[in-house]
């Protein structure tokens, strides 16, 4: 939908009237990241204070409450029968300008750039002409009630978080890669996943029951000494932390997910699906991206050597970025 025309003298009137529809997503890191880009417009006087994200309702409580937290805007429910670009907004006079955002994720600049600059393209602002630290996910940390430090196999915190699931199931991790992980470390650290603990390891790897909420979740993620995910919105979580992250892509470059996390550790994985797939065209798309984290087949050397990498981190919360291949 084609934004209205606006007087160029009222560009950046705190008084402007601003809806975003479909800000952000349908996911809980598209919403991190497209909620820190809004953060960043405003503060660039782009975009004045308060505009009003008209979101699309029923996408899980994570969903539901990272929006909830971004009190820099008033949240309001976009009507499903407004859902697709093609669609007049009906309450387009209400407003002096309306930034289109509705599925975003089928549109080719989305897929193949990074998700903090498509978004801050679609809000008005250059991203060339910010530095990479203004572009890391500042805005959730403070608006997150700090909970008391998550639990694992009595620790209070200094653990290694293993996330191997993601939104879409292309994106998930193989179980065989996750029990490798789990069996590598354990022993060696404390250890909790999200995933299934494999048998035999009941005593040495704890697992974390689904989080409630989304103050539970960010205690998890802060708690954690590094989070080893696929590329999930824990990735992003991390970095909202601070927390170093090791985080694997079956599907998309890592520069067009990660590239301002100065504490995160990518490792792109080849495979023969075409760059920046987000979702799965049938049960060939989920073979070929399983078929990526295996690239000698069952032998797992490769994971080892990088699992044995970050083990060794002396200070991991101080590490520069770099690439893994």
């Amino acid at each position: 939908m084609t934004a209205p025309l606006i007087d160029v003298d009222t560009l950046h009137s705190p008084a402007r009237r601003v809806a975003i529809l479909n800000g952000f997503g349908r996911t809980l890191g598209d919403g991190i990241i497209g909620l820190q880009a809004l953060h960043l417009a405003m503060r660039l006087g782009i975009v004045p204070s308060r505009p009003t994200l008209f979101r699309l309702a029923g996408f899980g409580p994570m969903v539901e409450a990272v929006h909830a937290a971004a009190d820099i805007a008033e949240i309001r429910i976009l009507p499903p029968a407004h859902a697709r670009p093609q669609t007049r907004f009906d309450a387009a006079n209400e407003f002096d300008q309306v930034i289109d955002v509705r599925e975003f994720a089928f549109a080719a600049d989305f897929q193949r750039t990074s998700m903090i600059d498509f978004f801050l393209r679609r809000l008005g602002v250059d991203p060339q002409l910010l530095p990479s630290a203004f572009k890391r996910n500042t805005w959730l940390a403070p608006r997150v009630t700090p909970q008391p430090a998550a639990r694992a196999r009595g620790h209070v915190q200094g653990y290694v978080l293993v996330c191997p699931r993601a939104s879409m199931r292309i994106r998930d991790m193989p179980d065989e890669i996750h029990d490798a992980i789990l069996r590598q470390l354990a022993g060696r650290c404390a250890v909790v996943t999200q995933g299934h603990v494999p048998d035999g390891l009941a005593d040495e790897v704890a697992h974390a029951p689904e989080c409630k909420a989304l103050a539970e979740l960010c205690a998890l993620v802060r708690g954690a000494r590094w989070v080893i995910s696929t590329d999930t919105a824990m990735v992003h979580l991390a970095d909202a932390f601070g927390v170093p992250c090791l985080a694997f892509f079956p599907t998309h470059r890592p520069e067009w997910r990660v590239r301002d996390y100065p504490r995160c550790v990518a490792v792109p994985l080849r495979s023969a699906l075409p760059p920046g797939l987000e979702f799965a065209r049938g049960v060939g798309d989920l073979a070929l991206a399983r078929r990526a984290w295996f690239p000698n087949g069952a032998d797992l050397d490769w994971l080892k050597r990088v699992i044995d990498r970050c083990r060794a981190w002396h200070e991991p919360r101080s590490l520069p970025s770099e690439m893994v291949t």
